[in-house]
């Protein structure tokens, strides 16, 4: 397993441990539904240099950008970021990304998920015919995702950077906690406002950014938070995870996100997604929040009141802010209008559910 530059960090501070795409990282400290809580009422600190980052530069790399994403890149000024994603030749996603533009039409950042990295860097690499320049930069970038509604006003006194008032994705570089050419965005996954930091762990960057930060955080109640709670958060969001929502046989517009799918430009699996969007989904992701008690897992069968598969489940979970259990799936579009009836097949049993709005409330 690779490890961060904050594992050992973890493991001194008692993380429960385990291995995700490949790195050892911490699934929760205290328990998850304590962090959850930190970071929904307060702020909480991920490690989540496990993302892979590219640089692309040179005339050519906002058109390779444009060629291979399904959002439109060309809208993005210096210090501006976008979700978006990237669509295979069959209509699938290959990977979803946030694309940040460090100076407009030469030099952009692409941040990819830990478990894509190489299958990314391949695609993007098999449609560079402009001889772009491409860096992979994922090994020596550590990210630090520090959220919740105090997270700005914690980190401020670190930085000459106005975090207090960076616009959502927006970004700026600058020096935090004594270091330089840090990039603090006004990203993350969890709904919770805080911002997301890049760095280059040199000279002992890693140790030094950790240790302001837990220094003027720790006494405000700022607290390590593992992916466990990464996951329940973005649940009560919907946002999707690669892996379970989104992947390769999955459409963004299935996926609700026909938001970051722009037909005023050229890009992979166009014509697929028009026809989509013209002909209409024949399944669509929706939330729904259970009824009758149980906890919706990954895979398991959504189905109609006669007892027939309409669907399967992607993400599941009970929600520690809201106290019951959510989950998100794929039904047929005529099952995925508000407050209609699903049930959830969980083991031999078929609990009642219904389709609910997402963010959950």
């Amino acid at each position: 397993m690779n490890n961060t530059p904050f594992t050992d960090k973890h493991i001194a501070l008692g993380a429960k441990m385990a291995e995700f795409a490949g790195y050892n990282m911490p699934i929760s400290y205290t328990g998850i539904n304590d962090e959850h809580a930190a970071v929904r009422k307060n702020a909480g600190v991920f490690d989540v240099s496990h993302m892979g980052e590219f640089i692309l530069k040179g005339e050519g790399a906002l058109d390779l950008i444009q060629r291979v994403t399904s959002n439109d890149a060309a809208k993005l000024k210096k210090g501006q970021a976008q979700y978006s994603c990237l669509p295979n030749e069959e209509g699938g996603i290959v990977d979803d990304l946030l694309v940040y533009c460090i100076a407009e039409n030469k030099v952009y950042m692409l941040v990819v998920n830990a478990s894509n990295i190489e299958k990314d860097w391949n695609w993007i690499q098999k449609f560079n015919t402009n001889d772009v320049e491409m860096h992979n930069i994922s090994d020596k970038t550590c990210l630090l995702a520090i959220q919740g509604p105090n997270a700005t006003k914690i980190l401020q006194p670190l930085t000459d950077i106005d975090v207090l008032n960076l616009k959502y994705y927006t970004f700026e570089k600058g020096i935090f906690a004594g270091v330089e050419n840090v990039l603090v965005s006004a990203t993350g996954y969890t709904g919770a406002g805080g911002v997301e930091i890049y760095f280059e762990d040199k000279d002992g960057a890693a140790d030094k950014i950790w240790e302001a930060i837990f220094a003027a955080g720790g006494p405000q109640g700022l607290k390590p938070v593992g992916l466990g709670a990464r996951d329940t958060l973005r649940l009560e969001m919907g946002f999707c995870l690669y892996g379970n929502d989104i992947d390769d046989t999955t459409s963004p517009l299935e996926a609700g996100l026909g938001w970051i799918t722009k037909f005023t430009k050229d890009f992979t699996s166009k014509e697929i997604f028009a026809k989509q969007k013209a002909d209409g989904l024949e399944r669509k992701l929706v939330g729904f929040e259970m009824i009758e008690k149980g906890i919706p897992r990954q895979g398991y069968e959504i189905k109609d009141f006669t007892g027939a598969t309409i669907g399967n489940v992607t993400s599941g979970t009970q929600s520690p802010s809201l106290g019951k259990a959510i989950g998100m799936g794929y039904v047929r579009t005529n099952f995925a209008a508000l407050d209609t009836n699903i049930y959830i097949k969980v083991r031999d049993k078929l609990l009642q559910a219904k389709v609910a709005k997402i963010p959950f409330s």
